[in-house]
């Protein structure tokens, strides 16, 4: 070596591997990453449809099939729905009230559990595998074969022709849906409380009527608009990121409800808190079945 040549650096040693204490930490950070990045996509989705509804109002040629869709063909499954789930809730308290000896009160319980709770929420579980897989796929159908895209070329927005219609059909029919359901699954708590355990007619809707007040149906028909706008949202954003190839497209449509479900019951809890704090601040007088 030469003088006053500086020595030669010694390598750099490699980079000590993770641990195996340290992968379920990277792991979970990643996850999180992941998460916290789809949520706001999909407000940032959300945000763009709103934009779009400002803008200018979906057309009719566009808006009655999905409304056709969305709410005239899905009136079989919660009819069906609500019936069924009235004549369990009738079954299952029937038992509880009679040790008691209040099963003269078995409407009051049957009904305001429907029309608070059980009824809004199943309708929309059952539209969101309904009706929210079905949209997921379809769009997700035209991103794979280009269509979207086409639409864009073409000069027009594809969130206005392709979400804002669907959503504002989820959003607009879903409450109705819920009266149905409600509806139905009051008459089959009532026939088969009254026709086949004996309660008294008079007393069934007496109760019913003393104890469900406006607010309650209220509350039920605002959870189902957010339920409704959520279920509209999130299967149009599976379906406009969609995979490629027909996997994609049912990993869209399996994401869209169970994503849909998730976001159903988390609304059903936080506006369960909200309207029971606000309807103890403007009607403080506890209320009771005996």
């Amino acid at each position: 070596m030469s003088v006053g040549t500086p020595a030669a650096a010694p390598p750099a040693e490699p980079a000590a591997p993770p641990g195996r204490f340290t992968e379920p930490v990277r792991a979970l950070g990643a996850t999180l990453l992941s998460g916290v990045s789809e949520v706001g996509d999909l407000t940032l989705f959300a945000l763009a449809a709103l934009r779009s509804v400002l803008r200018a109002r979906p057309s009719r040629r566009v808006l009655l099939p999905c409304l056709y869709e969305i709410g005239v063909r899905s009136i079989p499954v919660v009819l069906i729905t609500g019936g069924f789930i009235g004549m369990v809730l009738a079954v299952q308290s029937y038992d509880q009230l009679h040790m008691m000896h209040l099963e003269n009160r078995l409407g009051a319980v049957v009904n305001v559990s429907l029309v608070k709770e059980l009824g809004p929420v199943l309708a929309a579980v059952m539209l969101a595998g309904r009706v929210g897989s079905r949209t997921a796929a379809e769009l997700g159908t035209m991103r794979v074969t280009e269509q979207i895209d086409a639409v864009k070329a073409l000069g027009a927005d594809p969130i206005g022709h392709l979400v804002v219609p669907r959503v504002a059909a989820c959003v607009l029919l879903i409450p109705l849906l819920t009266v149905l359901a409600d509806a139905c699954g009051m008459f089959g708590g009532w026939l088969f409380s009254v026709k086949l355990l004996g309660i008294s007619d008079f007393h069934y809707w007496h109760h019913t009527l003393n104890f469900i007040t406006a607010y309650d149906f209220a509350s039920g028909l605002l959870k189902s608009l957010a339920f409704g706008a959520s279920i509209g949202v999130i299967a149009c954003h599976r379906g406009f990121h969609c995979g490629a190839g027909a996997e994609g497209v049912g990993t869209a449509a399996t994401e869209s409800f169970v994503l849909s479900f998730m976001a159903i019951l988390c609304l059903d809890f936080l506006l369960g808190v909200v309207l029971g704090r606000l309807y103890w601040i403007l009607w403080p007088a506890p209320m009771t079945l005996m």
